[in-house]
């Protein structure tokens, strides 16, 4: 008799396939297993123990996130028993870290607190001061570590280690006193940590959070979300600017969850932290030209570029259109690139066009 290539997950039978775990098989099959410590940019590590399920014949209940798919496998997500350790499982992170959600999510949203509220919870247990050991001495201009936040999920450490590979971080001491440590305590900026703030984007609780933002003291469900283009260079990542519209202000960076864009979810540090050039005072708001006098003057967009375009074809009618040289930058994105090249040929006439990053 043939052996079954199916699995059963909450009686819907799925074909598998090889290498598939439990957690991807009820994705596609849009069956909800809520975790705490899985990124699919990251191995496995069943650290937060949220995704138990049944599995027929193994006498404990199964990680779904690091539990492979086999033949025959009959799988329950939604019974009484796995509805019991998800409440008991939230209960003992929330007894162990900021139990109020509104100061637990002063920056970055609680992903405890959120399946807590969905879920719900084996009661409210007595809260349990936590021996681990923060760096609130560390000078880092961009990264905050709050210990009393902290479920030791490894999602930071993994991520710095798989994704970013430079090891910044890891997972200290044992038991209860396990914590987010550096070499020898070190701040961030005198270890291999490149500040890519990764660390803050993955953690389900607000461990690691954004100093800037933290300061600025809006939590980030109070701000409003605007996709765009990165602009420190070329590659295109998407990012979200999250804009305090009451202040007109752009509070900080996040990334969009990943395998939704080119950049998977990564920012650099640039591209994350570098937004202070929006409102630094001493930005430019309108064009300027020179005046008569020589001195430099405001000026509408449209009289900016017609002087440019004056200027430009001054150039060619006095002295040819091999006069005229265009120089773009890495930091336009291919579409701009190739806007920029296409007016030096087609309207300028001219093949004196080069870009930064060819050299």
């Amino acid at each position: 008799m043939a052996e079954s290539k199916f699995v059963v997950i909450d009686g819907n039978e799925l074909h598998f396939e090889a290498g598939e775990t439990i957690l991807q098989a009820a994705r596609r099959a849009e069956i909800e297993i809520p975790t705490l410590c899985h990124d699919d940019r990251l191995t496995p590590a069943g650290a937060c123990r949220v995704c138990l399920v049944e599995v027929d014949g193994a006498r404990l209940m199964q990680p779904a996130c690091h539990t492979q798919t086999g033949p025959g496998m009959v799988v329950r997500t939604q019974s009484a028993k796995v509805a019991r350790n998800r409440r008991f499982i939230l209960s003992l992170h929330l007894a162990d870290i900021v139990e109020d959600r509104e100061q637990a999510e002063d920056n970055n949203p609680s992903r405890v607190h959120q399946l807590a509220e969905e879920f719900g919870t084996a009661g409210r247990w007595t809260h349990v001061d936590s021996p681990r050991q923060g760096r609130p001495d560390d000078t880092n201009p961009f990264i905050s570590f709050r210990a009393d936040r902290c479920i030791a999920c490894s999602l930071c450490t993994r991520y710095c280690d798989q994704v970013e590979a430079v090891s910044a971080i890891t997972l200290a001491m044992r038991g209860p006193e396990t914590t987010i440590a550096t070499a020898d305590g070190r701040s961030l900026t005198d270890t291999t940590c490149e500040l890519c703030g990764g660390c803050i984007d993955v953690c389900p609780t607000g461990a690691m959070s954004e100093k800037q933002a933290l300061a600025y003291g809006k939590a980030e469900h109070e701000l409003e979300k605007v996709r765009t283009t990165c602009n420190f260079c070329g590659v295109g990542c998407q990012l979200d600017l999250n804009v305090d519209r009451e202040a007109n202000r752009v509070v900080k960076v996040t990334s969009p969850p990943p395998g939704t864009t080119v950049n998977d979810g990564n920012l650099c540090v640039k591209g994350r932290f570098a937004n202070d050039f929006i409102h630094h005072e001493d930005r430019l708001a309108v064009p300027l030209v020179r005046g008569e006098d020589g001195a430099l003057h405001e000026a509408s967009w449209d009289e900016a570029l017609e002087r440019v375009a004056e200027g430009l074809g001054g150039v060619a009618q006095r002295h040819g259109a091999d006069a005229l040289a265009f120089i773009s930058s890495s930091r336009c994105t291919v579409e701009e690139n190739y806007l920029f090249q296409k007016m030096a040929r087609a309207a300028y006439r001219t093949h004196n066009i080069h870009q930064c990053a060819a050299t």
